[in-house]
């Protein structure tokens, strides 16, 4: 099982650095790794479960942040119903995007990130991405709001960007005005 100490910190090399196009099939290695930030990322959404393995929350993982360089990552999000929205991602492009702009109104978090960061970090409302899933089927989703945040934050990872490169240093809470919090 994937632990939090296994999810690499921001200051690593590796999370700063452009990942390599994924080639299918997957390799075995790959689809264990898939299998495994799943299991990290609905267990770290059952509050009594995270505490009890000692797990940090978050609905994504990109596979720079488990030391691979590879264009992948998972999101998992957790309904207030209590189902999962959840995706597979390999190779994404973002195909377009809605002109509005949102920010996380408490705060974007990231699992590699270990410490508290004031600002906020403008994304689009909405985005349709081209990416394949494990099969190699390739996919076209427009997702919104905390799911489409959750794909830039991700789809950043794949590209050596951290949230925290995407908040104005001399005005942390630049623009907020402009834009809808969600």
């Amino acid at each position: 099982m994937l632990k939090t100490s296994d999810i690499l910190d921001e200051k690593e090399p590796i999370l700063h650095k452009v990942c390599d196009e994924v080639v299918f099939p997957l390799s075995k290695d790959d689809k264990k790794s898939i299998k495994d930030i799943y299991e990290y990322l609905r267990l770290s959404q059952d509050e009594e479960k995270a505490e009890k393995l000692g797990l940090r929350a978050g609905m994504g993982m990109a596979f720079p942040q488990i030391g691979k360089l590879k264009r992948i990552f998972v999101i998992s999000y957790k309904t207030e119903e209590g189902d999962f929205i959840e995706y597979t991602v390999i190779n994404p492009k973002i195909e377009s995007y809605s002109n509005e702009m949102v920010y996380v109104e408490e705060g974007e978090g990231c699992l590699s990130v270990n410490r508290e960061v004031e600002g906020i970090v403008p994304r689009r409302a909405r985005i349709t991405v081209t990416f394949f899933d494990e099969d190699g089927n390739q996919r076209t989703e427009r997702v919104r709001e905390e799911i489409a945040i959750a794909f830039q934050h991700e789809i950043d990872h794949l590209n050596g960007i951290m949230f925290t490169d995407r908040i104005d240093k001399n005005d942390p809470f630049k623009d907020k005005d402009k834009m809808r919090s969600i």
